[in-house]
C-alpha cells in the first residue's frame, strides 16, 4: 500500500508551500481526487459543527495555537485523511491475515469445496427466482371477460366508434 503522504497527495489534503520572501504560507493543492477531497471536507465540516467530537477538539486546539479558520480546517482535513488511511491499512492487514496459506490459492475465500456446486434447487431460501414462462401470448377468454365484463366468452368484440376524417366547420350564427 502506498504511504500516507502519497495518499494525502492523491486526495488533495497534503499542504503545499506557497511562500514568497520571508513569509511561509501553506495551502491545499487544487489537484488530486476532487470527489474524495469533497467528502473529506464535508466530514471535517461536520466534525467542527458537533461541539463534543474529537474533530472539534482538534480544531479548537489549532485555533488556540493561533491558526486561522482555514489553516485549522486544513489541518483537520489532513488528520481525517490520515484516519481514513489507517482504516484502509487495518482492513488490508485483516484481509491478508484472513487468507489461508494452504489450499488451492486464487481469490480470498476460495476453497476446494465450492458451496455453489453443492446447492440444490429444492433447497431454496427465498422461493422461485423468476416466474415460469406463459404458455401462450394470448389471454384466455376468462381473463378477457374479467378485464372487460361486457365481453362474453366466444363473442366477437364490440365495434369501435367511427372517427371522421375531416372536421366540419360551423359558422357562428349571426343575428340581424
Amino acid at each position: 500500500m502506498r504511504p500516507r503522504v502519497a495518499i494525502a497527495a492523491c486526495n488533495g489534503t497534503a499542504p503545499i508551500e506557497v511562500s514568497s520572501g520571508p513569509r511561509k504560507i501553506y495551502r491545499l493543492p487544487r489537484r488530486g481526487n476532487r470527489r474524495l477531497n469533497h467528502a473529506i471536507h464535508m466530514a471535517a465540516i461536520s466534525q467542527i459543527r458537533h461541539k463534543h467530537s474529537q474533530g472539534r477538539a482538534y480544531y479548537d486546539k489549532k485555533i488556540a495555537e493561533g491558526k486561522t479558520h482555514k489553516e485549522a480546517l486544513r489541518c483537520l482535513k489532513r488528520r481525517t485523511s490520515d484516519a481514513i488511511y489507517a482504516a484502509l491499512v487495518a482492513d488490508a492487514r485483516q484481509a491478508a491475515a484472513a487468507t489461508c496459506p494452504e489450499g488451492p490459492g486464487g481469490q480470498p475465500g476460495n476453497h476446494s469445496v465450492s458451496t455453489a456446486a453443492g446447492s440444490h434447487p429444492a433447497h431454496r431460501l427465498f422461493g422461485q427466482a423468476t416466474p415460469g414462462p406463459h404458455t401462450t401470448l394470448r389471454s384466455s377468454p376468462q381473463e378477457r371477460a374479467s378485464v372487460n365484463p361486457t365481453m362474453a366468452p366466444g363473442l366477437p368484440s364490440p365495434p369501435k366508434p367511427a372517427h371522421r376524417a375531416t372536421a366540419t366547420s360551423k359558422k357562428p350564427a349571426t343575428t340581424t
